[in-house]
């Protein structure tokens, strides 16, 4: 193994990893319960650990086309989440114009 595909291989994985705490640690702070931070944050080591395990698979064909459909499944639902947010913010705006 090169020395650039064993680099280009730790930063996929640590990029996994890293998506993983963050998501973590956002869930645990949208809900702001300290039991739930503290999964969160043994979900995210779990998940960066793991992630070392699968990084000799992330140059599989298959595996690739599974993680399009991941990567394809979290960006529906952020566009879902913005959506949520925005039609929330409109309706504020829409109930605060009269008020003004």
């Amino acid at each position: 193994m090169s020395q650039k595909e064993n680099a280009s291989r730790k930063s996929t994985s640590e990029s996994f990893g890293e998506m993983f705490q963050a998501f973590g640690n956002a869930i645990g702070q949208i809900f702001d319960d300290p039991e739930l931070k503290e999964k969160a944050k043994e979900f995210g080591k779990s998940a960066a650990e793991s992630a070392e395990a699968l990084a000799s698979r992330f140059k599989d064909e298959d595996v690739k086309d599974k993680f399009r459909d991941a990567a394809k499944a979290a960006q529906d639902f952020g566009k879902s989440m913005a959506e949520c947010f925005r039609d929330d913010r409109d309706k504020r705006d829409v109930e605060n114009e009269g008020k003004e």
